[in-house]
């Protein structure tokens, strides 16, 4: 196998841990096979992300800083990957299952006529991947006959790729003049918040229909998350009711979340929603319905009227942490 080019996924100047976790994966692949992992950074203004990269344990950094490239437009920054992926003679290009990559990634796919194996959990010595299918009920094991091969990977499954001390070699490299998008950039209209993101969360507490309304959402769940320190997520039921914008969903067709602590508050547990949140550390389930599937996967599991039992929780965090 020739050299794998993983893409360094990054936002607002910061290198963010889809772009660790994708350099992890890339390294454990390209060490299987005996090849090297190479980093492409696109943007405008990136030498700062250039620079971190570079310590994250890859061969050296590509950098394609161009003004085309300041705002994401999936068309033309797949055709910069598949540039940059042929002059480096790159036999996989892998990176992350983000937002981003899911748009992303299965058009640098056609731009170099590859198969693709998306969200894949883990990396097996025979050149095939395993990925979750019918909400992680069913592990696929994959292969991919082309020659050159793209990769996303689900980003709780690997973690993150930790600076060292030493860093790779940053090469500039300059996008193709022909290279224009279909598409333009007008706005983009950012949900800002003081909690931590769903995905980096190390905390998350999630809502469901149990909630009952938007306004419970705020007056009952936001006081225990704030508390926490937490991030805060929804069920599809939630969202699809109108409850919380769906930038919060956690879930199959949501956000895949693993943290240290995942407290799920009037969630029955449909497989879609334990297929975004199975790989917390530790899961909590407060629900008053004693047979609600969320209890089958729960480390800790209370039955009990959440209108009375969240309050009573955020008031003891409150009382611990004033401790």
């Amino acid at each position: 196998m020739a050299n794998v080019l993983v893409f360094i996924e990054h936002s607002h100047g910061k290198l963010g841990k889809t772009a660790q976790v994708a350099v992890t994966a890339a390294l454990e692949l390209a060490g299987k096979h005996g090849a090297q992992a190479e980093a492409v950074v696109l943007g405008k203004g990136i030498d700062g992300i250039a620079a971190e990269a570079a310590k994250l344990g890859v061969a050296k950094v590509i950098a394609v800083d161009d003004a085309r490239l300041e705002h994401y437009l999936a068309d033309l920054w797949a055709k910069a990957i598949v540039q940059v992926a042929k002059q480096e003679g790159a036999s996989a290009v892998l990176g992350t299952a983000s937002a981003i990559g899911k748009d992303l990634f299965p058009r640098v796919a056609q731009g170099l006529e590859a198969g693709m194996a998306s969200e894949i959990i883990s990396i097996q010595d025979g050149g095939t991947f395993i990925r979750p299918t019918y909400a992680g009920n069913v592990m696929a094991t994959v292969s991919i006959e082309t020659p050159v091969k793209v990769v996303s990977v689900r980003q709780t499954a690997f973690p993150a790729a930790q600076p060292g001390a030493s860093a790779a070699p940053v090469e500039k490299a300059d996008l193709a003049g022909d290279l224009q998008s279909k598409v333009r950039f007008v706005s983009f209209e950012e949900t800002k918040s003081d909690r931590p993101q769903l995905a980096d969360a190390s905390i998350v507490v999630s809502g469901g229909r149990g909630l009952k309304s938007g306004e419970n959402f705020q007056v009952v769940l936001e006081p225990l998350v704030d508390a926490l320190g937490a991030a805060m997520g929804a069920s599809r039921a939630a969202v699809d009711a109108g409850f919380v914008p769906n930038d919060l969903q956690v879930g199959q067709t949501g956000k895949v979340v693993a943290p240290r602590l995942y407290i799920a508050v009037g969630i029955s547990g449909a497989i879609q929603h334990l297929a975004g949140m199975k790989d917390s550390k530790v899961i909590v389930a407060i629900n008053k319905d004693g047979d609600a599937p969320i209890f089958n996967i729960s480390d800790y599991g209370l039955v009990a009227d959440l209108f009375k039992a969240v309050p009573e929780m955020t008031e003891e965090v409150k009382k611990l942490k004033a401790s």
